[in-house]
């Protein structure tokens, strides 16, 4: 109940302000929709009761006084005029009524305790502030009028009857709009539970990018089912779609791996050819041949080096990872380091990395990432700058940073310099141009495919600052070669120079 409620709580978080969920929006219409109707149908049941009422209370008004006209007598004496008949104020005692006897010249001959003036006598009914009045006419045995019969009930217990009535009927309208309501949410909630289910499936599927999950099928085959099985149609459609696509880009890429392993062949011929021709033309009065031969070794052997970024790059991308094993990488990086200090030239280059790290890696590639992020600041800062190269463990993992006191990288390019072909052409650059633009690429295949990450950022010095974190391998052990600490000599390198991404 509570996963569902905060599942819930999540879909109503992401509905724009001001939506109801659709739920909501059907119970609201069929409550709108049974309050109108228990309106219309309260104001009709309403009135005919409210006339109902009064017509009985008029009906009993008449009855009543006709009841005590026929019931008296007014005799004409020697010793007066005589009222025979029923004692008016019993006759009213049950429902408060007043009654009074008047002769045919309109005096009182008999009343009740509590009259009032109920003025002239008139037909019909008559109203005499809240009291409702009927009048009679009394008649002798010979069927002459010889007095009147005023008979006269308050209103209020009447009013109180129609107002009682109206209260029953606007609760009954608020009742049964509730009930409407309670009743249109739950038939709403339970007819919109199968399109939650695939909502919920949906973004499940959203968030996974995995479209050979199944949509829930529900059991009725109705407006619903049918849209469960359209959404299901359309994942099969995508995720055939996006098997096809995959494996036409799996082909590409084994193709672009195959293709760059094939070039290395002929290029390294090509290059051996050359050199070949180099060394045969060191004869006086070559030196046209020399300089065409020269050129020549230099584009290939840019080919070459490009053909070899590629291919590691697209091995990468078929998941073609190379043969892993413990090695340290402090040792790498130091040996990394010896490699691109002559490159330096008037660069400072200080590398710290004074104890073995042990991680589970490719050497080589290990060795190809650090020499790019060297190379890569001996390319992109001003000449007297300080490249630094540290090495460390943190939490578990092996931390590589590189850093510089060059111009830096604007925050904004931070992400781009890994993509491929990206070439810095800032006013520190010294060799804008020549670089093939896959470097950084390289250093960020190499991080992820050892289960790492890269990131570039600001360095203290406001320069650059390029990190690598992946996992250490097992505990470290001495790693001595030839009777020495091989990262001792790394670490003790002099005043070489730094590097930036090319």
């Amino acid at each position: 109940m509570a996963a569902g409620a905060n599942r819930a709580a999540g879909r109503l978080r992401r509905l724009r302000p001001g939506t109801w969920p659709v739920r909501w929006r059907l119970a609201a219409a069929s409550a709108g929709l049974t309050l109108a109707i228990l309106l219309v149908f309260a104001a009709v049941i309403g009135y005919l009761a409210a006339e109902r009422v009064r017509s009985d209370f008029n009906r009993e008004l008449r009855e009543s006084t006709s009841t005590l006209a026929s019931n008296t007598r007014i005799l004409n004496t020697a010793e007066g005029t005589l009222v025979l008949g029923p004692h008016l104020h019993d006759f009213s005692l049950s429902n408060g009524a007043i009654a009074r006897v008047l002769n045919r010249n309109g005096e009182v001959l008999s009343s009740t305790h509590n009259v009032v003036n109920l003025g002239p006598v008139s037909s019909g009914i008559t109203d005499r502030g809240s009291l409702r009045v009927a009048a009679a006419a009394v008649l002798d045995p010979s069927g002459t009028v010889v007095g009147y019969v005023q008979y006269a009930r308050s209103e209020e217990q009447v009013n109180d009857t129609i107002n009682r009535l109206w209260l029953l009927i606007a609760a009954g309208v608020l009742g049964g709009t509730l009930m409407a309501s309670l009743a249109g949410l739950a038939i709403a909630g339970r007819a919109m539970r199968p399109i939650a289910s695939l909502t919920a499936t949906a973004g499940q599927i959203a968030d996974t990018r995995d479209p050979s999950r199944k949509m829930p099928q529900p059991r009725a085959d109705d407006e619903i089912g049918e849209l469960a099985h359209t959404l299901e149609k359309m994942l099969r459609s995508l995720d055939a779609a996006r098997a096809e696509r995959e494996g036409a880009m799996q082909k590409q890429r084994e193709f672009v791996a195959d293709a760059s392993h094939e070039l290395r062949t002929p290029l390294t011929s090509v290059l051996a050819n050359l050199e070949l021709l180099q060394a045969s033309l060191q004869a006086p009065g070559q030196a046209e041949g020399r300089e065409m031969i020269d050129s020549a070794l230099r584009s290939s052997r840019r080919m070459s080096r490009l053909v070899a970024d590629l291919l590691l790059l697209a091995r990468a991308d078929a998941g073609r990872i190379g043969e892993r094993r413990r090695c340290d990488f402090a040792e790498v990086a130091g040996n990394a380091a010896v490699e691109v200090a002559p490159v330096m030239g008037e660069r400072r280059l200080v590398v710290d990395n004074g104890h073995p790290i042990f991680v589970e890696g490719n050497p080589d590639e290990l060795h190809r990432m650090v020499v790019n992020l060297l190379d890569n600041a001996a390319h992109h800062t001003p000449t007297g700058s300080r490249v630094e190269l540290r090495l460390r463990t943190e939490d578990g993992r092996a931390v590589l940073e590189v850093s510089d006191d060059g111009p830096g990288i604007p925050p904004e390019l931070r992400d781009q310099v890994f993509d491929r072909f990206v070439r810095g052409n800032g006013p520190a650059d010294v060799a804008a141009g020549t670089g093939t633009g896959l470097g950084l690429a390289i250093v960020r295949a190499v991080a992820i495919s050892h289960g790492g990450t890269v990131e570039a950022t600001e360095s203290p010095q406001g320069g650059a600052l390029f990190r690598i974190r992946f996992r250490t391998g097992l505990d470290p052990a001495p790693n001595l070669a030839n009777g020495r600490d091989t990262h001792g000599s790394a670490g003790a390198l002099p005043n070489t120079a730094p590097a930036d991404p090319a």
